[in-house]
């Protein structure tokens, strides 16, 4: 038993070794909104070292660990970027098909942003507002026990104060990170505030997720794909739509588009950080360990990412928008993404 053990062992080395003569790039899947910075260090990781810049696809998180747990060799990805924690469903679906070390860096926060165009209504919403305007189902009553299909055809149906204009939001389809971390902070905080439906929560779970994060399908929300970058420019072209997505690309891009205040609190760098804004989360890639003595750079790559240089608070990734960890626990992320640390869920 022990000598089949070591032959598995053997042959699953000359697999992964196959893959550094296969394939001599680093290659990168995942997050829309962890993109831009991954291509920043991989511009910087191409230039510095004598790798080559890595190939970096934006296939949305859900999507990006799909592919990442596929498998081990050349013809999976090195690394998936997340704009949000991986699933313990991801990690079994890992595990069943081989890929069973997995390092988890975190790399920072952003905030989610409702923006518009700078000609549109500058508008503050709150997180009920907003699950109003989004939901599929929607109360008949203050309580939240009866249900009915989405009525609000304008902002102004659900509040006088908000615009007098077309629901009309672009967003992130459900592969993405944006997406999930949406509904989690921004749509089930929302949707508890009507009591029949928070009390819901502890009756009947499915039927509680179903409810908060059911989005309408006749228009009023616009599944615009993973490029954030194409749903900035159709706000500039129509001022009365609304989009989600990343703080960075809100802060590339405020010549053309303005963010909504939420709550009271406007999405800026330092109320991101301080926690006062109320869409934030948490951003990692991954790391398949397997493939780190096997595809060249990757240790250099992880090296690059995780450096003051890049993700410290004077780095060049919070010129992008990244809102930096605090100084001990990127201390404490460099350390064990630079010693491939195994993920503990």
């Amino acid at each position: 038993m022990a000598s089949r053990i070591l032959l598995i062992a053997a042959l699953a080395t000359v697999a992964v070794t196959g893959a550094a003569q296969a394939r001599d790039q680093i290659r990168i899947v995942g997050s829309s909104t962890v993109f831009p910075f991954a291509t920043a260090v991989a511009e910087r990781f191409g230039k510095k070292t004598r790798f080559k810049t890595p190939i970096i696809e934006s296939t949305g998180s859900g999507g990006g660990l799909k592919l990442f747990c596929q498998g081990v060799g050349a013809e999976f990805p090195d690394i998936t970027n997340s704009s949000r924690r991986i699933k313990k469903s991801e990690v079994d679906n890992c595990a069943r098909n081989g890929v069973r070390e997995i390092t988890e860096v975190k790399i920072g926060f952003d905030g989610i942003v409702i923006a518009n165009s700078r000609k549109g209504p500058a508008v503050n919403l709150t997180r009920r507002q907003i699950w109003l305007a989004l939901a599929k189902t929607v109360p008949a009553g203050a309580t939240g026990a009866t249900l009915i299909a989405n009525p609000y055809r304008k902002w102004s149906d659900i509040d006088g104060s908000l615009p007098n204009e077309k629901i009309e939001v672009l967003g992130p389809p459900p592969t993405s990170g944006t997406r999930d971390a949406f509904v989690e902070l921004a749509m089930d905080h929302g949707c508890e505030t009507f009591p029949a439906i928070k009390a819901m929560a502890k009756t009947d779970k499915n039927r509680f997720r179903a409810v908060c994060r059911g989005i309408r399908e006749d228009g009023g929300y616009i599944e615009a794909g993973e490029n954030d970058v194409l749903i900035v420019q159709k706000l500039v072209a129509n001022p009365a739509a609304f989009g989600i997505f990343g703080f960075s690309f809100l802060d590339q891009s405020r010549d053309k588009i303005q963010g909504a205040m939420i709550e009271g609190t406007r999405p800026e760098f330092e109320l991101i950080a301080s926690g006062r804004y109320p869409i934030s989360r948490s951003l990692y890639f991954y790391v398949k360990k397997a493939h780190a003595a096997a595809i060249p750079g990757m240790k250099e790559y992880v090296d690059e990412f995780t450096g003051d240089r890049a993700v410290g608070d004077e780095g060049y990734l919070a010129d992008k928008g990244l809102i930096p960890l605090p100084r001990a626990d990127r201390s404490r992320v460099r350390k064990a993404a630079m010693g491939l640390s195994n993920l503990n869920m």
